[in-house]
């Protein structure tokens, strides 16, 4: 054989054995991946883990092998913990959904999964931010929208009774009225935009979503601020706890209707507190 025919028989090899190698660590990345798949279900969330990281290693181009590698991560996030270890694993779960993000911008799963990390380690500006993200993907969806709702108001909730605590004083959770005007117009202030902004979104979240109990009854609580915001306004206060109370009561309501919605089975059978069906 010349020297030319020499080099390209050699060439061919090369790139079969690469093929082939590639061929078997795709394979391998495969099993790994079901392997892992298996393990989540099974919450063994440490195996999972392992399978799912190893997968990305034998081929990074694999689909949903990074999605599940970050969820898997997350479940191992512990909501409220702000150990340097729990803290590692959310930070190394939110950058690799960014990862798929790259690859996927308008991936909304994987906004929401960076989104729930944020508020479990308590960095509720961020978990914002990136459920805002989420409605500019799809305006219409009620989840995103309560959660921005519920930050609103646990940040102005958490002002409140920083405020009232310094001065002496209990929330009433009906305007405080009763607080000195010192403390209360600086609290108007802080909390003015997050009330506005809480109501809005709150709102919207009813609005996509009719029986969304959990969020009529934050807006009844956000209320209770606004009542706060309105301090000196004796109408606007008593209005701000009419509407209070309207949201108390329709959140009441739509939960037991939504129970009885769950508890409904074909036919419209249903089953009393004893577990009797009628």
């Amino acid at each position: 054989m010349n020297q030319p025919a020499r080099y390209w028989a050699l060439a061919v090899i090369s790139a079969g054995m690469v093929l082939a190698t590639s061929g078997c660590s795709q394979l391998e990345a495969r099993d790994q991946l079901n392997k892992g798949v298996d393990a989540y279900k099974n919450a063994h969330y440490e195996e999972a883990i392992d399978h799912f990281q190893r997968a990305t290693q034998l081929d990074p181009t694999l689909p949903m092998a990074k999605t599940y590698l970050a969820t898997a991560l997350a479940q191992n996030v512990v909501p409220g913990l702000d150990t340097p270890e729990n803290l590692k694993t959310a930070n190394q779960s939110i950058a690799i959904f960014k990862e798929v993000l790259e690859r996927d911008p308008n991936d909304v799963n994987s906004m929401k999964q960076i989104a729930g990390i944020y508020f479990s380690i308590k960095d509720l500006d961020d978990a914002k931010e990136w459920q805002k993200k989420v409605l500019a993907v799809d305006p219409k969806d009620p989840e995103a929208a309560y959660t921005v709702g519920v930050i609103d108001w646990t940040k102005a909730h958490e002002n409140a009774l920083k405020a009232l605590q310094e001065a002496g004083l209990n929330d009433d959770g009906k305007g405080n009225l009763k607080a000195p005007k010192k403390v209360m117009q600086p609290l108007a202030q802080e909390n003015g935009p997050l009330v506005d902004e809480g109501l809005k979104y709150l709102n919207m979240a009813v609005q996509n979503r009719a029986n969304y109990d959990d969020a009529m009854a934050y807006l009844n609580l956000i209320y209770r601020r606004k009542a706060d915001v309105d301090y000196g306004n004796n109408a606007a206060v008593t209005e701000d706890m009419a509407m209070a109370d309207k949201w108390r009561n329709d959140a009441m309501g739509a939960r037991k209707a939504n129970e009885a919605a769950k508890n409904a089975g074909p036919g419209g059978i249903t089953m009393d507190s004893n577990g009797n069906l009628k």
